[in-house]
């Protein structure tokens, strides 16, 4: 099985193009910059850049909606392959290939709050009873999904 799940910040924009032909299909190509876990002792680097790409609809959605900086989830595959450089050395590549992504964090928070949306303030509902409910206090019922 070849099944990768990312999650970490875009490096940079997405490069997009175009394939040739009729059905001309968008290819993004993006960096994820990926937290290590735990850190060894002399080891400074403290992420991973994952080299991806995203075919079609995904490479559409990536280059509309995706820059520098935004925190994504994928989920791929992993491909290698490989080419002869304009210098005659063979150059091996990894990509992982994009299946599902999808943000990982709101729009503000990605924005560090400024001016981002804040939640308006709702009293605290008051303690489970006993039957295992909770009371719902006067005056918000006509904000529930359910009347």
């Amino acid at each position: 099985m070849n099944k990768v799940i990312l999650m970490g910040r875009l490096t940079r924009d997405p490069e997009v193009r175009y394939s040739q032909g009729e059905q001309a299909t968008a290819v993004a190509r993006y960096t994820l910059a990926v937290d290590r876990r735990f850190k060894r002792d002399n080891d400074q680097q403290t992420a991973d850049f994952i080299n991806c790409v995203a075919f079609g609809r995904s490479g559409e959605f990536a280059e509309k909606y995706f820059h520098k900086g935004t925190k994504i989830a994928i989920t791929g595959r992993i491909q290698t392959g490989s080419y002869t450089n304009q210098d005659g050395q063979k150059v091996y590549t990894t990509d992982v290939v994009v299946e599902e992504q999808e943000f990982a964090e709101s729009k503000a928070a990605s924005e560090g709050q400024a001016g981002g949306y804040q939640p308006a303030a709702r009293p605290a509902p008051s303690a489970a009873v006993g039957d295992g409910f909770m009371n719902i206090p006067d005056g918000i019922d006509e904000e529930l999904p359910f009347n």
